[in-house]
Order: C-alpha cells, then structure tokens, then sequence
C-alpha cells in the first residue's frame, strides 16, 4: 500500500512540476549513410577513443572529413553527423562510437552546426550556445536554450552497427 501511495506522489508531483520529455526529433529525418564499415577505414576516419570525435558534412560544396571517399550512396543528414566515442547511455556500454546530427534542434538551421568543446566533451551551438551531452547521455541537452525553454530539445541520433570487416556503418 505505501508503495502505491508513494508512486501516486512521484506522478502527481511530475505532473505539477512539469516534467519535460527531450525532444530529440526535432531535426528532419533525412538520410545517413556513411560506410566506415572495414577496419582500414574504421582506422583512417573512425573514432578510437573516449573523446575522438570527427565531423562528417557532405553539402553544398562541404566534403569533411577531407579526402574522405563519399560514395553515390553517402548521405550525413540535416546538418552533417557528428561521430565521437563515448557510452551509450541506454546500454552502459563504454568506448562506444556514437553519432548525432550537426544542427543544433533549437536553430533548425542546416548551417548552424554544433562544435565539440574538447574540454567538457559537450557539443555546443554556436548560434545559440545550447550544450549537449554527446559523450555519455545520449545527445541531451545540459544548459542554455535547449535545456531552459519550454521544452528541452536533445540532438537527433543515428546508429553506428558494427560491420562484418572490423568496421561501423552510420546510418538512420
């Protein structure tokens, strides 16, 4: 009985705080594709580390990272992805690659792409200076408009699946 009652009080005290949800589809759904899917291009331009991160942008003219061999079918989403190494909050699993769409959700702008403080291990807006915790949270925000605003906008992620070869493959 206390533990119903006790429950009830959790719900009716998230109902009138407001608890808020993230918001983490707020970018356009568009296509990711990026094939790092052998263990020499896994090596060359994947991440190997707590931390590492690397951006892929392929748009208007932008192909990073440079030199790297983007296929008929190499798509980076909205605003570019964003691979870096981390935990993936909802496995615990740790020296993972986890990957995130570049646009910042609170400025729907292709162009206005987070950058990653290397200190803090946080992707932050330029724009906005929302912050995001990419490396242990799952893209969440963690302080300025994505977190203060009515409501709390998260990056949108994509999945990095292991490949036969020793490599990943990004897709969405």
């Amino acid at each position: 009985m206390r533990g119903l009652i006790a429950g009830c009080l959790v719900a009716l005290l998230c109902i009138l705080s407001g608890c808020k949800g993230v918001i983490d589809d707020r970018i356009p759904a568009l296509p990711v594709s990026i094939n790092l899917g052998d263990a020499g291009m896994w090596n060359t331009y994947g991440v190997s580390g707590f931390g590492i991160y690397r951006y892929f942008i392929l748009a208007q003219g932008t192909r990073l990272p440079s030199g790297f061999p983007y296929s008929q079918g190499s798509a980076t989403g909205y605003g570019g992805v964003l691979l870096i190494g981390g935990m993936d909050p909802f496995t615990t699993q740790t020296n993972v690659p986890l990957a995130y769409d570049l646009a910042c959700p609170v400025e729907r702008d292709p162009a206005v792409r987070v950058q990653v403080n290397i200190e803090s291990f946080e992707a932050v807006c330029p724009q906005c200076g929302s912050r995001y915790d990419v490396t242990m949270a799952g893209g969440a925000p963690c302080g300025g408009p994505a977190l203060e605003g009515a409501r709390r906008y998260g990056l949108r992620r994509y999945t990095c699946r292991p490949a036969p070869a020793g490599g990943y493959i990004i897709t969405n």
